[in-house]
């Protein structure tokens, strides 16, 4: 494919945006034995026959596409994906970036390395290919998987300056390659600040995604949010045990509005919400409760915007040629 031609970076290689398909924006599939699940062990997704299970009844449903967000050195596995990609013909986005910090041990070095360091390190796992060892060492050893999308997280506290250099290194990264970007927040705090951060530091909000934010309940924090012109990923909508269903209240109130904007997943980062695990709801409930919950709302008509327009506009490389 030329530069100029829409193409979307999965792990197995570049297709044509157009083949993405049905699309889950916001996943975890392989979550390897790490410093985030020695704290919970619920974290660990490291079973390729058991995912292979799951994401096959994804293809099965209709599915075609799902971008996993375990980003370096807390968990991911590029192999792993790759395989879980050939055995099931789902495709993978697989990502770049830094985590929140509760991932990564305190003397980790997203700390010490610089803006320029981390700028080129995420570049390489774009355009070189992934670690195998995913930077636990000794040594680096890419692989010809290439990571299609970058990401980064805020949490509680209002950005700070560490964070700010994590923001910098995305957006060089996303600026010199065309990346899409995909964020964190606690509960959709700082979403707001975040894309203000990234306006301000020339990103294309198009190919930006900020993750988490339907668990924020206040529709005008969302409707200022949308405003901005960046994307959202929703993907509590099985979470909510008492009424009202936020996910539900939002996409009543903002998709007739926004519906270029707003994109789902599951975020089904513990192995008791997959079913080939034995837990629940397993990871079709978006293409059966919730596709069901969706038509009784009245809300069908943008079905295919959430899972198909939407995710395939967002996770095109932006087209750096004509900057």
């Amino acid at each position: 494919m030329t530069p100029t031609t829409p193409f979307t970076r999965t792990v197995l290689g570049d297709i044509a945006t157009e083949e993405m398909g049905l699309t889950y924006s916001h996943e975890h599939i392989i979550i390897e034995e790490s410093f985030p699940t020695l704290s919970n062990p619920l974290f660990l997704l490291n079973d390729v026959d058991k995912v292979s299970e799951e994401l096959l009844r994804f293809y099965e449903a209709g599915g075609r596409t799902m971008v996993d967000t375990m980003p370096a050195n807390c968990g991911r596995n590029v192999l792993k994906l790759a395989e879980v990609s050939r055995r099931t013909g789902v495709n993978i986005v697989a990502p770049t970036g830094i985590h929140l910090e509760m991932y990564y041990l305190p003397n980790h070095w997203r700390y010490t390395y610089t803006e320029d360091q981390l700028t080129q390190l995420f570049i390489d796992d774009v355009m070189i290919g992934i670690d195998a060892h995913d930077y636990n060492g000794p040594y680096v050893q890419r692989t010809a998987h290439r990571a299609g999308m970058v990401k980064l997280a805020t949490g509680d506290e209002k950005i700070t300056a560490h964070q700010e250099k994590i923001f910098h290194a995305v957006v060089n990264t996303h600026r010199q390659t065309g990346v899409p970007i995909l964020t964190h927040t606690n509960f959709g705090k700082h979403a707001i600040d975040q894309a203000n951060l990234f306006d301000k530091l020339g990103a294309d909000l198009s190919h930006v995604v900020i993750s988490h934010v339907d668990r924020y309940q206040d529709v005008g924090y969302h409707r200022e949010l949308l405003q901005t012109g960046i994307n959202v990923e929703y993907d509590s909508a099985f979470r909510w045990k008492e009424k009202p269903n936020w996910t539900y209240t939002l996409l009543e109130a903002l998709l007739p509005d926004y519906p270029d904007q707003i994109t789902m997943g599951m975020d089904a980062a513990k192995h008791s919400y997959w079913q080939s695990y034995g837990g629940e709801p397993g990871l079709n409930f978006l293409l059966t409760t919730f596709k069901e919950d969706l038509k009784n709302m009245g809300l069908m008509q943008y079905y295919d915007k959430i899972f198909f327009t939407t995710p395939a506009q967002l996770y095109t490389f932006a087209d750096i040629t004509s900057k």
